[in-house]
């Protein structure tokens, strides 16, 4: 195979294209159709593809070769026009971003027409000169803006400038200078800015570049033909959708000789057109994507970052571009983004360079010996050379590729060796195996050198400060390997069922790849040989210049490769070189690369990372104690007076009298003058705090509040949250947790090894009231001794605490222990695998033992910020168990109603996008310059040494500034950074502008703990010198000791909290709230301290950026999170006086190097809000919406005068989100504001909107600034990387590993989706992530299952600080009282209602009669007043002799829920339970038989006819087979035949021989059915009456239950229906089960009682008449209630029997006991069905059907009495019952609001109708408006309405007078009585007109005549002959406002005449 077709192959498979190996051929030789090709075209076409492809962002290279044939007129178009057109007239709709030079620098020429080496360029100077122009060059010249007149003569590359046609220019720019002659320009912007182009838009070759230049005939260089950057017309003829122009025919070229000769050295020809255009180009490229695709509201990496990656700016610029970002290689440039297939966002280490990262990668070694002998031959060896490091002043990491590395001896100790790419590359050919189960596949992996290709131009496309990533590798590898599969991967998901890929996220489902890549496959059959990989990797490393060297061609092994490295290094040729990739392609043997690190940045990162994290601490401490350091710290003094700090310090004089700058002098100058300040001793304590707290009574700030104590709503909600899932797990049928059998609670609180972190849970436990409630205490707060005991650190002491608790567990059953594992992140090490020193593992040994997993009685809380750290799996916490923080807002309404919104790393995020302010996220150019350099010249050093003593430098250098003790002659401003100077600044300065002496908090976050404490001793010192120790506090924050505070400030805090205890001392940095101090934080992470709302600035810049986790990056982020008052800012009005001016004084003027390096960095001056000398540019704080903050942390004031020091906040990415924007004056106006270090006094006052703005104390800047999230400074590294998203639109580090210890499942994952909730995300890593084996979940593995959760274990996650300890402390307080309160309930406890003094008191029985006598019942008068008070808002019913007592106030019935007064009762050993109560006596009861299956049941049909339901009624009986016995059943087909009754003589005391029927509806879960403990054991018959539609949901939850089903009819019936059908059926049942006996030959004495109690009877009581402080009630079983009353001799003779309800009242001041009562009986009755047989419930009605059947029970002559020995009490259920009717209309389902007025309507009139019962909608309408129908009645008891044969309520001011039409009736007398209104309801035929006619009427009563129709209705009128005495109208009759099909009632009324 001839090479040439080798190409083809290769190339074709790009363009996805077959062409013939001879044409191809004949290509390459010159004869193509066009004509002979040169060489030389070749040659710059493909180097043309390949850096346009490079440049594109896209992973595969362009087609060459189809460039070279379809380059036509008609389809190719120009990039560069592109470019242009863009620039003109494709943004015109939105302002240009403005654009700023990069200053020149110091003593350059700036002249205009002058280089900055001061040499002319002008075309008029250089005409007779005679030039240099090397070869290829030509002469160009360069149109200045600055000299209209003239132009600028520069020498351009003839190949980045296109022909006469204008097209096959190169991309980018290569150019000389002609004054100064220096060369090798590779940035057109750089060239600019040599040339002194003072440009106001981006600089652009196409704009600049305007005239070729020419000798005439006289020598004279003159001005020639235009560039022909664009057709003569202008015009841009788009022929696809892209930005693809139409080419000029040849006759409108222009001539020129300049052209000529450009034309000729291109030597191009030109094709004809043809038929193919699926493939455009432009300029060798595919169509670029519509401008809609380009810009991107994140920063993107562009290929022109680096010098040595490509030669010029990017193909398609955003306008924010600035030309120094390639000069300088910055990564934060507004250009197009890389598309998904090559998500080459900022990339610094992770995985690649973490130990233990990854399950299947082996350890990194620290050494080459140790990895030789992993993966290397015995017979290759290379000798690393002596003195590699010192004299390259870099140590090389060596990434093993494919193939074996060869042994390397030597000076093996500074080399590094990692495996991390050699596993990306295996993990890449393990892709296919998904398919496996599909059968066989076509599916091939990535081949060994589409793998290396790949890497190279992976490698190509990284800037020179960024390193490495394998996760981005890894998703090159993934999305090519699919884009080349895409038809297969789509056959193969075909057979996937929506269930199937609806369980796991679906990987395979191929996402088209944006851009170029959309049109481009790498065919599976089309692969690239060894052979052609070498000379194709030197093509694709050769755009980058120097910065990655493929050594390839004379390689014929990996030792001779890496032999060839090593001396290049010794050498010095690899200065400029990042990566050395080594390729070896040995005919007949496979592929073996490696790629060795060489970039001085790149391998210091990847040999930090190296180390685990407690390994580089341990580096840091040795370097320290070793004396490694102070090497640096000498080359620092040695950098000048003013950088040497102890010389400017011994410079300053020691009794110097003069006062301070900024020290308290300032403030009390008597003071000061009076007495020096000196150090308080303790015995000065008292003194020194009276004279503090004198001086705060004369002028005092009244701005200081703690909110340490406060519980916000969203943190009770999340309680309720923790409560309901825990209250889930005891519902669940696997019975883990039976919460009915714990009294009590008791809890163990484990966290981190912190003493500030253990002191801060005991402290917010105190305050919590937990433990007053878990003692039953008044007191107000618990001894901190007391609450220490509930909290343990994890260590060495903590096993004996968790023990002790396991033992108690065991010893005490009914206490339910909790273990909260708070901040549950920290420590996830096995057991096995940490040694018990380390402090690791202890959460493995202790709480995932086998004694706290078997105890049933232990809860375990994980509580963390991090929860994907523990989601993996093989986590134990089950996702139904996670309980994640909800939102507070939602589109931006405040669900909580707190008024505070969250401030967390999102919205952190935010503020360096949002445009106009000042980002609160960014980094510190200054400092990072500085640590960069000292890290190149000290390689050996860790940069965490070298960092934190640039760092620290810089606070002395401030502080020194600050102070004002040197002179300004010292220009210390050099050695510092502005924004150190700054903090600063702002901590010096706040506690001035307040009486009280309040201040911000600094936090210094400096990992080392050795570190620390240097930095801690230095700035103590240089604080001592400054004589400013009383102005602020240095804090060291060690974890393992006690927060400790000099008494200075400890008694200013105690003075700002007014505690007069002399002991106290602060604990918690919460309790440091106000004071000014830098807190030094150290250790190797933050174990959860919380911070006070004074922290102003959060300085990162020294945490580490090697250990990229997501759970690292995270919690280091946290410590800045914020809760703001949403209240505190009204929207966009920051006021002239406001807040936004808060920190001018704070603020120092720039030096002019600030300025230049600000100005370099593309920052722009400083931008005022006004013109006028005080101007203010806008901070983050204030960019985020007017809601979440209070007013800008950090503002730029006129006494900075200072640019932004970061480039992120010079061009900011436009947001998704719309944040108010102030406006900015011109920068000359900022640069005229003046520059000073005087304080001023501030003139104007707070917004008056602002909640202190009446505050006397505005100059409090710690008042002004509480409400403010902190400013973040980080490293330059981490900005990036988390400032860039990826594809989905998440932060870039969201794709990292969630933790050191987990490992990815597979390396071809889906990422992370922005739409994702917490409960995906949760899925997502449970699926993706696998614990590596020192994980403590590894070992939960269980043969044969997926998973292996433990049932009582949960996860609370929820950002940092956002309030999780005051949560979880509110859930462990309402879970004990909820176990409390399963032993309460909430019982009615209401007065009797209607009483009145009574003339006559006889006593009918004896109070001790057990019995009632039937001839003394009959005796007693029957009492018809209603006395329950659950009817206090009905009709009161007419009784002779009766004064009602003063006036009820009207209620509605929805309200008596509202209303009705209850009392806490504790359960009784006798009480009811809902199916929420477990024990194990109940089990079999509940259905746990073991003689029978769970659930096993039957449903039985039973048919009965009754002649008011007018039909044959089937009704269902479900019933469980352990209950069958009740029953009958036939012989033959065991058909249900009736329901076994006992015989009245028979007795049994273990036996109820009453039937107990319950009607039920909605409370399925907490109706009180469970009656075993109620009846005390005894046998009894239990059925639950239901409606069908609920008839499954009772099944369930009650299996063992008898339960009768209603008939469908009944669905939307009422209580009465269910009443009425009970009894009806149990006569029926009566009868039958007589017939039974009969045909048995038994007597038929059956028994004829049942029992209709209500779902809501919870306890019953007797009454003790012996006791000595008169009758008191006591608990007992219904058991002996109901065999009491069965046992009364003359129980056959009563119709209905009951018993009292429960009062707390009921038995208080009563002089006599009567027992037995003869009226009203409601909710717990016993029914004589066989003597009550006559007398039905009306089974169509809703309300006070019990009020209506006793009435006529009553009026049949039938005996009613109650039990007042024994009292029922009844729990309040507030969900479901028979009185929760919805009215709703007919239209919809949803309730709405229709008034009592519209429940009716006149017949045949078009209204709204009402899909509610008519029964209904007519007792609600007579209730509610009553007195327009019966206005006489109203308050009128002596003249009542007249109510025939049934009771209805009309209001409660509505008197009415029941009377029986019945023969033989029972009524009162009504001689001389006047009635006010008749009310006549489905009058039968006992109501004749003759019955009517003896009763008499007021004159304008009202009668109300009420039928089931209309026909109906006229013949009940016409039949009582009510025309006689009543007058009647049209407009009178009416019907209830439903539709014909649902039956309305009609109803008439009329007047007396």
């Amino acid at each position: 195979m001839c090479k040439c077709n080798q190409q083809h192959v290769f190339w074709s498979m790009f363009n996805k294209k077959e062409l013939p190996c001879r044409s191809f051929c004949r290509t390459l030789m010159g004869n193509s159709y066009a004509g002979q090709l040169r060489s030389a075209r070749f040659e710059e076409v493909l180097h043309n593809s390949i850096e346009a492809s490079l440049r594109s962002n896209t992973l595969v290279p362009r087609p060459v070769f189809s460039q070279l044939y379809l380059e036509t007129e008609q389809s190719f178009g120009r990039a560069e026009n592109e470019d242009e057109d863009d620039e003109d007239g494709s943004e015109s709709n939105s302002p240009p971003i403005p654009y700023q030079m990069k200053p020149p620098p110091e003593g350059c020429c700036t002249t205009d027409g002058f280089c900055q080496a001061g040499k002319d360029l002008r075309l008029s100077s250089l005409a007779s000169d005679a030039l240099d122009v090397p070869a290829g060059f030509m002469l160009v010249g360069v149109k200045s803006p600055s000299l209209p007149d003239n132009l600028l003569v520069c020498a351009v590359d003839h190949r980045f400038l296109p022909d006469e046609r204008g097209r096959n220019a190169l991309l980018g720019f290569s150019g000389n200078c002609m004054g100064c002659g220096e060369k090798g320009f590779r940035y057109f912007t750089e060239f600019s800015n040599h040339i002194n182009l003072k440009l106001s838009t981006q600089p652009k070759k196409q704009k600049h570049l305007r005239y070729h230049l020419y000798r005439n005939k006289q020598g004279m260089l003159v001005k020639g033909a235009p560039i022909c950057w664009r057709v003569n017309d202008g015009r841009i003829r788009p022929i696809r959708p892209t930005l693809s122009e139409s080419s000029l025919s040849s006759h409108e070229q222009p001539p020129s000789a300049a052209l000529t000769s450009r034309t000729a050295v291109a030597g191009s020809h030109v094709e004809q057109p043809t038929t193919d255009g699926a493939h455009t180009l432009i300029n060798g490229n595919h169509g670029a994507p519509s401008s809609a695709q380009l810009h991107v509201n994140q920063p993107g990496r562009s290929s022109a970052a680096a010098p040595h990656a490509n030669a010029g700016p990017p193909k398609k610029r955003h306008k924010g571009w600035s030309p120094d970002l390639s000069a300088n290689s910055l990564q934060d440039s507004s250009v197009k983004s890389p598309p998904a297939s090559l998500s080459l966002s900022t990339l610094s280490v992770s995985s690649v360079v973490t130990n233990g990262n990854r399950s299947e990668i082996p350890s990194l070694q620290s050494s080459s010996q140790a990895s030789a002998a992993i993966f290397s031959p015995p017979q290759l060896s290379v000798i690393v050379p002596d003195q590699l490091l010192h004299t390259c002043r870099l140590q090389p990491v060596i990434f093993k590729g494919h193939g074996p590395l060869p042994q390397l001896t030597g000076n093996v100790r500074d080399i590094l060796v990692s495996s991390l790419l050699h596993s990306c590359y295996l993990s890449s050919q393990t892709l296919p195996r998904v398919y496996q189960h599909y059968g066989p596949s076509p599916i091939q992996p990535l081949s060994t050198e589409m793998q290396i290709l790949l890497t190279i131009y992976y490698l190509v496309q990284l800037g020179p400060e960024q390193v490495p990533l394998v996760e981005d590798l890894e998703q090159i590898f993934m999305r090519s390997w699919r884009e080349s599969h895409l038809s297969e991967i789509r056959q193969f998901q075909q057979p996937q069922t929506p269930a199937v890929q609806g369980r796991h996220y679906n990987l395979e489902t191929p996402v088209p790849l944006p851009g170029h890549l959309q049109h481009i496959s790498l065919q599976s059959h089309q692969t690239l040989t060894s052979s052609q990989l070498p000379w194709l990797a030197q093509l694709a490393a050769s755009s980058s210049g120097e910065g990655v060297v493929v050594l390839g061609e004379d390689v014929r092994s990996l030792a001779q490769g890496l032999h060839q490295t090593f001396s290049r290094l010794m050498e010095g040729k690899l200065q400029n070189t990042n990566y050395v990739v080594i390729i070896v392609t040995t005919p007949g043997h496979e592929t073996q690369s490696c790629v060795v690190v060489t970039g001085k940045h790149q391998c210091r990162a990847l040999s930090e990372s190296m180390f685990s994290p407690s390994e580089g601490l341990k580096e840091i401490n040795l370097q320290l104690s070793s004396g490694v350091a102070e090497e640096l710290i000498h080359f620092c003094k040695s950098l000048g007076s003013d950088g040497d700090i102890d010389n400017l310090l011994e410079s300053i004089p020691t009794n110097s009298n003069e006062a301070l700058p900024l020290s308290r002098n300032q403030e009390c100058p008597e003071e000061a003058m009076s007495s020096p300040r000196k150090e308080p001793c303790p015995k000065d304590s008292q003194s020194s705090k009276d004279e503090v707290s004198s001086k705060e009574s004369k002028d005092t700030c009244s701005e200081y509040s703690a909110e340490w104590r406060e519980v916000r709503p969203i943190q009770l909600a999340v309680a309720r949250k923790l409560l309901s899932h825990v209250c889930a797990i005891a519902d669940s049928s696997t019975q883990n947790l039976d919460l009915g059998s714990f009294d009590r609670i008791s809890f163990l609180i484990l966290v981190p090894p912190s003493e500030v972190t253990f002191q801060q849970t005991v402290f917010h436990l105190r305050n919590s009231g937990v433990l007053q409630d878990l003692v039953s205490s008044d007191q107000e707060c618990m001894s901190k001794l007391e609450a220490e005991e509930y909290v343990v650190k994890m260590d060495k002491q903590a096993q004996a605490r968790i023990d002790h608790l396991t033992q108690e567990a065991h010893r005490n059953p009914y206490t339910l222990y909790i273990l909260v594992h708070d901040h549950a992140h920290w420590d996830i090490s096995s057991s096995s695998c940490s040694s018990p020193d380390g402090g690791l593992g202890l959460v493995d040994l202790l709480l995932n033992s086998q004694q706290v997993k078997d105890a049933a009685n232990i809860l375990i809380l994980h509580v963390t910020s991090f929860p994907f750290a523990l989601q993996t799996q093989c986590t134990r916490v089950s996702p139904y168990n996670e309980i994640h923080w909800p939102p507070a807002f939602s589109n931006d309404v405040d669900l909580y109603h707190e008024r505070t919104r969250y401030f967390g790393v999102s919205e952190l995020l935010e503020t360096t996008r949002s445009g106009g302010c000042l980002p609160l996220m960014r980094y510190d150019s200054s400092f990072e310059s500085m640590s960069s350099a000292l890290e190149e010249r000290f390689p050996k050093l860790h940069s965490a040494v070298i960092r934190t003593m640039v760092l620290i430098q810089h606070y002395c250098m401030a502080l020194v500034a600050v102070s004002g003790r040197i002179s300004s002659s010292h220009n210390l401003h050099k050695h510092t950074s502005v924004e150190t100077m700054e903090i600063m600044q702002a901590l010096l300065t706040a506690a001035q502008q307040c009486p009280s002496h309040h201040g911000h908090m600094v936090l210094l976050r400096i990992p080392s703990l050795a570190l620390a404490e240097w930095a801690h001793r230095r700035l103590c010192r240089v604080r001592k010198q400054l004589d400013l120790e009383d102005c602020f506090e240095i804090i060291l924050g060690n974890p393992s000791q006690t927060l400790t505070i000099r008494q200075h400030f400890t008694n200013q805090i105690k003075t700002w909290l007014k505690d007069q205890d002399c002991d106290w001392v602060p604990h918690t940095y919460l309790e440091l709230e106000a004071l000014p101090c830098i807190l030094i934080l150290s250790g190797a992470e933050p174990l959860g301290e919380s911070l006070p709302r004074s922290l102003k600035y959060c300085d990162l810049r020294v945490i580490s950026c090697s250990y990229l986790h997501r759970t690292t990056l995270e919690q280091e982020l946290g410590l800045a999170a914020y809760l703001v008052k949403a209240e505190s800012r009204p929207l966009h009005k920051p006021g002239p006086g406001s807040d936004v001016i808060e920190s001018d004084p704070e603020k120092l003027s720039s030096t002019d190097n600030e300025e230049e390096e600000a100005q370099e960095n593309g920052d722009s001056v400083l931008q005022s809000t006004q013109p006028g000398p005080v101007g203010c540019q806008k901070s983050a704080a204030e960019c985020v919406p007017a809601q979440s903050t209070t007013s800008p942390n950090v503002q730029k004031g006129a006494f900075d005068a200072l640019p932004s020091p970061s480039k992120a906040q010079a061009q900011p990415q436009p947001s998704s989100q719309s944040f108010p924007h102030a406006p900015t004056a011109p920068p000359n106006q900022a640069q005229q504001a003046p520059i000073s270090h005087q304080i001023h006094p501030k003139s104007t006052s707070s917004d008056s909107s602002s909640p202190r703005a009446s505050s006397p104390h505005q100059n409090c800047s710690w008042a002004r600034g509480v409400g403010r999230p902190p400013s973040v400074l980080l490293p330059r590294a981490l900005y990036d990387i988390i400032t860039v998203s990826d594809s989905s639109g998440l932060p870039r580090c969201t794709s990292f590993l969630p933790h050191i210890y987990v490992a990815w499942a597979s390396s071809f994952r889906p990422l992370l989706s922005k739409m994702m909730t917490c409960t995906e995300q949760s899925l997502y890593y449970r699926q993706w992530t696998v614990p590596q084996p020192n994980h403590m979940d590894s070992s939960n593995r269980t043969e044969g299952r997926s998973d292996n959760f433990h049932p009582r274990r949960l996860l609370l996650s929820g950002p940092p600080q956002v309030g999780k300890t005051g949560a979880y402390l509110h859930f462990l307080g309402i879970l004990s009282r909820m176990l409390i309160r399963l032993m309460e309930v909430d019982i009615y406890d209401e007065e009797d209602i209607n009483y009145s003094v009574q003339a006559e008191s006889v006593q009918f029985h004896p109070p001790n009669a057990p019995w009632p006598k039937t001839d003394v019942i009959k005796r007693m008068p029957f009492d018809y007043i209603i006395h329950d008070a659950k009817y206090d808002d009905i009709s009161s019913i007419y009784c002779p002799g009766f004064k009602p007592v003063g006036e009820r106030n009207p209620v509605r019935q929805e309200d008596v829920y509202l209303r009705r007064r209850t009392s806490r009762i504790k359960l009784s050993k006798y009480a009811a339970y809902n199916t929420y109560h477990h024990c194990e006596q109940c089990h079999q009861y509940l259905g746990f038989n073991p003689r029978y299956q769970i659930y096993e049941s039957t449903l039985h049909a039973f048919t009965f006819t009754h002649l008011l339901l007018g039909e044959d009624i089937q009704l269902y009986f479900i019933i469980p087979k352990s209950k069958e016995h009740y029953f009958s059943f036939s012989q033959q087909g065991g058909q249900l035949e009736s329901m076994r009754l006992p015989l009245a003589s028979e007795q049994n005391p273990d036996c109820i021989k009453t039937p107990i029927f319950t009607p039920t509806t909605g409370r399925h879960e907490h109706g009180l059915f469970n009656l075993y403990h109620a009846m005390d054991g005894a046998s009894h018959l239990h059925i639950l009456v239901v409606k069908e539609y609920e008839m499954a949901v009772y099944k369930k939850y009650w299996p063992n239950h008898i339960m009768l089903v209603l008939p469908t009819i009944f669905n939307g019936a009422g209580i009465g229906a269910a009443h009425f059908l009970i009894k009806e059926l149990s006569y029926h049942n009566l009868e039958l089960e007589r017939s039974r006996r009969l045909e048995g030959g038994s007597p038929a004495d059956v028994w004829p009682f049942i029992i209709l109690a209500d779902d809501s009877c919870v306890m019953w009581n007797a009454v003790d008449l012996d006791a000595r402080s008169g009758p008191v009630e006591h608990a007992v079983s219904l058991k002996q209630v109901l065999q009491h009353m069965e046992a009364c001799p003359e129980l056959a003779h009563y119709g209905l029997c009951g018993i009292r309800k429960w009062s707390s009242r009921g038995l208080k001041g009563s002089k006599r006991w009567e027992p037995f009562f003869r009226g009203h009986l409601y909710d717990f009755l016993l029914l004589n069905v066989d003597r009550s047989q006559n007398v039905q419930y009306d089974q169509n009605r809703f309300t006070c059907h019990d009020v209506d059947f006793t009435l006529r029970l009553h009026s049949a002559g039938l005996i009613v009495c109650r039990f007042n020995n024994f009292s029922v009490m009844k729990k309040q259920i507030t969900i479901g019952g028979y009185r929760t009717f919805i009215i709703k209309t007919k239209m919809t389902d949803v309730p709405t609001s229709v008034g009592p007025s519209q429940y009716i309507c006149a017949p045949d009139s078009k209204h709204l109708f009402l899909a509610t019962p008519a029964q209904l909608l007519l007792e609600k309408y007579l209730q509610h408006t009553s007195q327009k129908l019966f206005p006489l009645s109203i308050k009128n008891y002596a003249n009542p309405v007249l109510s025939v044969d049934c009771y209805l309520n009309l209001g409660p001011e509505v008197t009415v007078c029941f009377m029986s039409s019945r023969p033989h009736s029972v009524n009162i007398s009504t001689t001389g009585l006047l009635f006010s209104g008749l009310l006549l309801c489905f009058a039968d035929a006992f109501v004749t007109s003759a019955f009517l006619k003896k009763f008499t009427f007021l004159k304008g009563a009202t009668l109300c005549v009420i039928s089931a129709d209309r026909s109906s209705l006229r013949q009940t009128v016409g039949r009582l002959e009510l025309e006689e005495e009543w007058r009647f109208r049209l407009s009178d009759e009416f019907q209830t406002a439903n539709a014909k099909e649902d039956r309305p009632l009609f109803f008439l009324t009329g007047k007396h005449i």
